[in-house]
């Protein structure tokens, strides 16, 4: 099975966003019991929270599940369980870069799946409103790594 953990700052924007999405498209694709997908934050103020009103928003008017998600931290032990870990901006690297073991985990960063877009980090909506904006790069980067992912199988 492979393991994708997408990183934002706080878990309730970004982050589980790409998640929704990407189950969504493995569940399209009937790989739901080879390609295993979450989320987590480097911050703790939402643990437990679900996602943002924004998120959910967007993701509704995809008919897209967001159904049992909650906010959680990166933890140690998730450096090891995951083929890759996603980090969504450079902040986000650099803070999961700070955690014991994080030297064993495969960290990238999103906006390196759509190398033809201006922008180099998935902006935050929890400080620019822009949930669309955030959709249609989640969306497309999903979409490259879903084909990544079914490459490896």
């Amino acid at each position: 099975m492979l393991k994708v953990l997408f990183v934002c700052l706080g878990n309730i924007c970004r982050s589980p966003m790409a998640e929704a999405v990407l189950r969504h498209k493995v569940k399209e694709a009937g790989l739901e019991h080879q390609i295993s997908v979450d989320s987590a934050g480097t911050g703790d103020w939402h643990i437990g929270k679900p996602p943002h009103k924004g998120t959910r928003a967007v993701l509704d008017s995809f008919g897209i599940s967001y159904e049992g998600m909650a906010a959680r931290r990166v933890v140690p032990e998730d450096f090891g369980g995951f083929d890759y870990l996603i980090c969504m901006d450079q902040s986000n690297g650099a803070n999961v870069r700070k955690l014991p073991g994080s030297e064993k985990a495969n960290i990238m960063f999103f906006m390196d799946l759509l190398p033809d877009e201006s922008l180099r980090e998935v902006p935050d909506p929890y400080f620019t409103g822009n949930f669309d904006e955030v959709y249609r790069l989640v969306d497309a980067g999903c979409s490259v790594l879903l084909d990544k992912l079914k490459s490896q199988i």
